[in-house]
């Protein structure tokens, strides 16, 4: 038997990253909710009581930034008395202007000089990844599954107000061994959470190792599961106050915890016209209804854009093996079924309307959210009647 430990971390939305993820998409949302046609490309720093906002934004929305930052902080939970970084005190600088001409006429759908189409194109070069295994119900991969989960019950725990001690910012990990390429059980888990100055060690260690017993699959955990809780000891100062944030920066924990690959674009504050974005939306609606339709346990896609161009350059299907037809016969069905031309997959996925905010914490994929197109497994008949 071969055998190997995986691991993939979470952070909570108080995580100074997340943080700054969070305050870059509710500036998106606001920009959709009243202008679809939005092109949005918003950065967000952080760090002690300053947020930093820059970017490029084109919209005929009438936004509040400072509003929409400052509830947006709020809502992580910022509001504590003892709070340096506050919603209510933190300064905002904002540096966002207007998009490149030169991009937009790339974007645009009409002719413009030297482009060589009409239609709408990418709105930046480069590759993206989607991913799907049926490791877990959400065919994702089990690690950064659980890693979620551990994040978003202390996060539920932590805004019930029952346990008053927990604070915004935390991380979760775990490590999965597997055995023949199947998870098998969880070798050990890490959760820091940041907390008050008043509560003791053993109180925080008791709660999250309940924690993790009580949401994690109870046959994946052993006598031998190793619980590493705030190994430093104390873990008081957190969020910018301890440290920087800034959008994008968590692309790993956004997608696949490592176990697929990312094509290295950041998601958030990301219009779709963005292909970062919208393509690795696409991707992984495209790999989930492969492994959705039984033609293979797991699936990686990869295509790959030219700046203003309105076709992928390139498209590939990997199944590792694990595919029930031919990787060639999988992608022949796929290029039947499903058009990955940007204006396509806007269409396809509907995904000019403020959403986003939905998919910011605790992983892009996975999510058992209606709204969240990209999760549906719509075009399984699709793909069994283009097999053949």
């Amino acid at each position: 038997m071969s055998s190997y430990i995986f691991s993939s971390e979470s952070v909570g939305e108080g995580h100074p990253d997340k943080v700054a993820d969070t305050i870059s998409d509710a500036i998106l949302d606001a920009c959709l909710a009243q202008d679809p046609t939005s092109r949005v490309a918003c950065e967000t720093f952080v760090k002690s009581n300053i947020v930093v906002v820059g970017g490029e934004i084109t919209t005929k929305a009438k936004v509040d930034y400072e509003t929409i930052i400052r509830k947006a902080v709020r809502e992580i939970g910022y509001s504590n008395h003892d709070d340096v970084f506050h919603a209510d005190t933190i300064f905002i600088n904002n540096y966002l202007t207007g998009q490149s001409p030169d991009i937009a006429q790339g974007v645009d759908a009409k002719k413009a000089k030297g482009k060589k189409t009409a239609e709408q194109g990418a709105g930046d070069q480069g590759i993206m990844f989607g991913y799907a295994c049926d490791e877990t119900k959400e065919l994702m991969p089990a690690p950064i599954m659980y890693a979620h989960t551990l994040g978003r019950e202390l996060t539920k725990a932590r805004k019930s107000g029952k346990t008053k001690w927990l604070r915004p910012d935390a991380k979760s990990q775990v490590s999965v061994e597997y055995v023949n390429g199947k998870p098998t059980r969880i070798v050990n888990v890490v959760i820091s959470t940041q907390h008050t100055a008043d509560v003791n060690h053993s109180t925080i260690e008791k709660f999250c190792i309940d924690l993790i017993k009580r949401v994690l699959p109870k046959k994946m955990l052993t006598k031998d599961t190793e619980y590493l809780i705030n190994p430093t000891g104390k873990f008081v100062i957190g969020g910018p106050q301890g440290d920087s944030g800034l959008t994008g920066r968590k692309i790993i924990v956004d997608t696949y915890g490592g176990m697929g690959r990312h094509g290295g674009g950041a998601f958030s504050g990301k219009d779709p016209s963005k292909v970062d974005r919208s393509a690795a939306y696409m991707g992984r609606w495209v790999a989930k209804n492969i492994v959705a339709a039984g033609l293979a346990s797991k699936c990686e896609i990869q295509f790959a854009y030219a700046i203003g161009h309105p076709k992928p350059v390139s498209v590939h299907i990997d199944t590792f093996g694990s595919g029930k037809v031919s990787d060639e016969a999988i992608l022949k069905a796929v290029l039947q079924v499903f058009s990955f031309k940007p204006a396509d997959i806007i269409a396809q996925l509907d995904l000019l309307r403020p959403i986003y905010s939905r998919s910011t914490n605790y992983g892009h994929f996975g999510k058992n959210d209606a709204e969240l197109s990209w999760e549906r497994t719509d075009k399984i008949n699709d793909l069994l009647e283009a097999i053949g």
